[in-house]
């Protein structure tokens, strides 16, 4: 009868105490967080991604010296160029796939869109 009577407020007891040590470390993995130094994480990633675009842009420029055709690679290039902004080096390979492939107008127009860019930078020099 004693144990029954104990039971009862022991269970209470028991689920308070649970409760609390779980509120208490959720609040406390929260409040680290919050706290926590924010790190810019484009510009701890951006040298490296950088590098490996112009690792990439190499070996498409590699595999032209030897397949200068090759569309994978031209196109590859381009894409390289672009991501590292340079618009005027992606000139060259967007022509050369203009001519491959004179039915396709997306290259066309990307191809004019890079000469648009290009030539604001032209009249900057000429000024």
């Amino acid at each position: 009868m004693l144990n029954e009577n104990l039971k009862k407020p022991l269970l209470i007891v028991s689920a308070i105490a649970f409760m609390g040590s779980t509120a208490f470390g959720t609040a406390a993995m929260f409040q680290e967080g919050l706290n926590a130094p924010k790190e810019d994480t484009k510009t701890a990633t951006a040298p490296s991604q950088d590098s490996q675009i112009k690792a990439q842009v190499s070996g498409y420029e590699q595999v032209l010296k030897r397949e200068p055709d090759n569309q994978v690679a031209l196109q590859g290039l381009v894409q390289g160029k672009l991501a590292l902004n340079d618009f005027k080096g992606a000139i060259a390979p967007m022509e050369k796939l203009v001519k491959l492939n004179p039915d396709r107008p997306d290259y066309k127009q990307l191809l004019a869109a890079l000469k648009q860019k290009d030539a604001p930078s032209k009249s900057k020099v000429n000024k």
